[in-house]
């Protein structure tokens, strides 16, 4: 068996967590408690749980394999609200639990009203709903001005996902250009994997690139190529918006 095979095989190795039209969801170390955390609701140990880690690392990602898992858990017509921290405000807190009784709460380190979110929190616990968090950093490092709201999400059970790790981002690189149909030579995804932002969303735009700059050229797929793709994106911000 050649390298590049190995490297194919090492892709198929990895579990996955399929997720409302996006890729799968691959599951390795970095990641697994974060996983398995979403895979136990609605027996959660406590009705909220946030997970955090680096831009690009998979939150929203999970984030929506949670929200389909409630979709098909109670029949709900429509995927569950997702709110970023800095929209919430006091009044939204009982329509939001009106409409679902399970919600996403994203970015948390952006959130502006903190008397807002201790009254949405507290009419989510009281009432048996489930919130879901996620944060660039960990509720106990976001020092909280408001101490009833500090004390409540210090409570709140935090699951990182760390910096994906050479495998995984190998294996996601590999399955990214088998979905387009193609097959990688082992120098490029070295090449690649020294030189590009290590997050699943930055991959996936790289791809995408490569892919791009590839069909535009109509030239096959090379490192050459792989460095204009690479200079694009470090000079195009909004990839990390994803």
């Amino acid at each position: 068996m050649n390298k590049t095979t190995d490297i194919m095989q090492l892709a198929l190795d990895f579990p996955h967590r399929p997720s409302l039209g996006r890729e799968d969801f691959m599951v390795a170390e970095c990641n697994r408690e974060a996983v398995a955390t979403i895979d136990l609701w609605p027996a959660w140990p406590y009705f909220a749980v946030c997970i955090y880690g680096p831009s690009g690392c998979g939150k929203t990602h999970l984030a929506n394999v949670f929200a389909q898992k409630v979709a098909l858990a109670t029949n709900h017509p429509y995927r569950i609200p997702f709110i970023r921290a800095e929209q919430i405000n006091r009044e939204m807190a009982h329509d939001l639990f009106t409409a679902s009784p399970q919600i996403v709460i994203e970015e948390l380190q952006q959130l502006q009203n903190q008397e807002a979110l201790f009254h949405l929190y507290n009419t989510y616990r009281d009432l048996g709903g489930n919130i879901l968090f996620t944060s660039e950093i960990a509720p106990a490092r976001l020092n909280f001005s408001l101490p009833d709201l500090r004390s409540r999400m210090n409570i709140v059970p935090a699951l990182e996902i760390k910096t994906p790790g050479d495998d995984l981002l190998m294996a996601l690189l590999v399955k990214l250009f088998a979905d387009r149909q193609i097959t990688p030579q082992p120098e490029l995804l070295t090449y690649l994997l020294n030189n590009m932002q290590r997050s699943f969303s930055y991959a996936r735009k790289l791809v995408e690139e490569i892919d791009n700059i590839s069909l535009a050229r109509k030239r096959a797929v090379s490192i050459n190529i792989a460095k204009e793709a690479i200079a694009v994106l470090n000079s195009d911000r909004q990839f990390n918006l994803f």
